[in-house]
């Protein structure tokens, strides 16, 4: 039997590649793709070209991922603008994204200021709305996922990586997929779920963006998933002590356990100028409100003795907590337009080298 081939109206079969665009440099390199960045001959155009070998391909994954791109436009989504197909490839043409993943500049800042949080986050929540009025679930929110349109400290925010997205016109669904850190307690649960997962997701990436660490981190996978099921964080002294409570309270609605009582995208992000006027009124917050927490350091080591090495102790002398966000331990960064650094999982285990047993947790079941 012959491989299935991708049925697409507006697919352009071709002969050679090379044909069409003229190859700049390499932008980054996956299990089963590799991305370039490329100019149109006919438009001088520049793009980065995602290059997927047709014998390593799950079509009905690839044909998942096109229909969606192909069916949005939105300025905070990275597009799809064109795609090609040869004998032994798949070309995705994909608008041009430079400013690298909001998983780096957390690793760079440690922390944002909650005028910067509430600004990035509303442009996720303005993105993600527009995905769930066209029927469309993201299901892998996260700060990987999430890149800036350019360098620019003010750079817009783009939601990236649409390969475990879903069409969902009647709003259920029940694989399990996503990434353990970020995925919903009913996922895990293996319950039907609803969009609501995509909200809880932007909860965690708030609550990072904020304190510099994520809300649910342990060794065992077992009892990581354990803390998720029942949305067991907090806000730890000292490092949530200068949170204005507008900011803490969009966490907890969009981290509510049960997701109907979750907020939808259709809220609001927690009101930066409230947030603002808050820290002025702190005793201890002497600094400009506008400036920065200081930074929590991060560590490159991929060992659970570097993540013990960094921990703070509170000001009651309490256990420590864990400071270094669970993607540090694994450092193989990506370029902004390659796979994912692990393909996101559920249940399955990992048996790559360097990998933590956090990192094990972190692949993909399957797509519905």
């Amino acid at each position: 039997m012959g491989r299935k081939e991708i049925a697409c109206s507006w697919k352009k079969v071709i002969n050679n590649i090379r044909d069409v665009f003229e190859f700049k440099k390499a932008l980054g390199s996956g299990s089963f793709s590799e991305v370039y960045l490329v100019r149109e001959k006919k438009t001088g155009n520049l793009y980065a070209l995602k290059c997927l070998k047709k014998k390593h391909l799950s079509c009905s994954k690839l044909e998942n991922e096109i229909t969606v791109l192909k069916k949005i436009r939105h300025d905070n989504v990275v597009g799809l603008e064109d795609f090609y197909e040869t004998r032994t490839h798949y070309y995705l043409v994909m608008q041009l994204v430079s400013g690298g993943e909001l998983f780096d500049r957390i690793i760079d800042r440690g922390v944002y200021t909650e005028k910067d949080a509430s600004c990035l986050v509303h442009q996720v929540l303005e993105a993600v709305n527009y995905l769930h009025e066209n029927s469309i679930v993201h299901r892998d929110l996260k700060p990987e996922n999430l890149l800036y349109f350019n360098s620019d400290e003010n750079s817009k925010i783009m939601i990236s990586d649409f390969g475990l997205s879903k069409m969902s016109d009647h709003g259920v669904m029940s694989t399990a997929c996503g990434t353990p850190g970020y995925v919903a307690p009913e996922v895990l649960a293996q319950k039907p779920y609803s969009k609501a997962v995509d909200c809880w997701s932007i909860g965690v990436i708030t609550y990072i963006l904020l304190c510099g660490y994520p809300p649910f981190f342990e060794d065992n996978e077992t009892r990581l998933f354990s803390k998720i099921m029942r949305a067991d964080y907090a806000f730890h002294s000292p490092f949530w002590d200068n949170i204005s409570e507008s900011a803490k309270d969009f966490i907890r609605n969009m981290m509510q356990k049960h997701p109907k009582k979750r907020f939808s995208t259709e809220q609001q992000a927690f009101n930066a100028t409230a947030a603002i006027n808050h820290m002025k009124k702190l005793l201890l917050a002497q600094a400009d409100p506008d400036a920065p927490l200081p930074p929590i350091p991060c560590n490159s080591q991929n060992t659970q003795q570097g993540v013990n090495n960094i921990t703070a102790k509170d000001t009651n002398g309490n256990p420590p907590i864990p400071v270094t966000p669970p993607e540090v331990q694994c450092r193989g960064l990506r370029a902004s337009h390659s796979e994912p650094r692990n393909t996101p999982v559920v249940m399955e285990t990992c048996n790559a080298e360097n990998c933590s047993s956090f990192e094990a947790a972190k692949r993909c079941v399957q797509v519905d």
